[in-house]
């Protein structure tokens, strides 16, 4: 046995060694990923009432434009499913729907179109105001006391993708080289 068979040995359990460590990597960012995903289901399925609305709406998210036969082999969800929650969604705003042109003749379906996040958060928001301006006014609804209802609760949803304006210098003028002004 020469110090070269030693060697190439070593380079043999090496390459061993990394190709495990890789897929064990890989697994186990593959099982974060799937349980980000759980997670965010999670959450939107708190959000718009079911899991199997949160399903859709995370792939018609991704893919645009999908009908209702392509987000059920999608996501695994029955058709019949996957066409009341469509139902459900566009009713409540929550998704556009369009008609899929074709130039042949026959069945045009409908395409589907999840609306964007930050108004799918406006939505919930305004709901969720309202239920809470609702409790705080209870003994009012309930005829106990003499208080009036009012509506204390008043929750804004800024949209972060707009670059909104300092609210200390609204007179358009830029103050960001202010520092310089008070060499003297």
């Amino acid at each position: 046995m020469s110090t070269d068979d030693s060697s190439e040995e070593g380079e043999s359990e090496m390459g061993e060694t990394d190709d495990g460590v890789r897929e064990k990597l890989e697994q186990e960012a593959e099982r974060a990923a799937e349980q980000f995903d759980e997670g965010i289901v999670d959450l939107l399925a708190w959000v718009l009432d079911t899991e199997t609305r949160a399903r859709i709406y995370v792939y018609l998210r991704q893919n645009p434009g999908s009908t209702s036969e392509e987000v059920a082999e999608g996501t695994g969800l029955y058709p019949s499913t996957v066409r009341e929650a469509l139902a459900a969604l566009h009713e409540e705003e929550k998704l556009d729907r369009s008609k899929r042109e074709s130039s042949g003749a026959g069945n045009n379906p409908y395409e589907y179109t999840a609306m964007a996040p930050s108004d799918l958060v406006g939505t919930i928001v305004d709901d969720l105001q309202e239920e809470l301006n609702t409790v705080f006014n209870l003994d009012s609804h309930l005829g106990i006391g003499n208080r009036e209802s009012v509506d204390p609760v008043d929750i804004t949803v800024e949209d972060g993708s707009d670059e909104s304006e300092d609210p200390e210098s609204t007179d358009g003028t830029d103050d960001s080289d202010d520092s310089d002004d008070n060499d003297d």
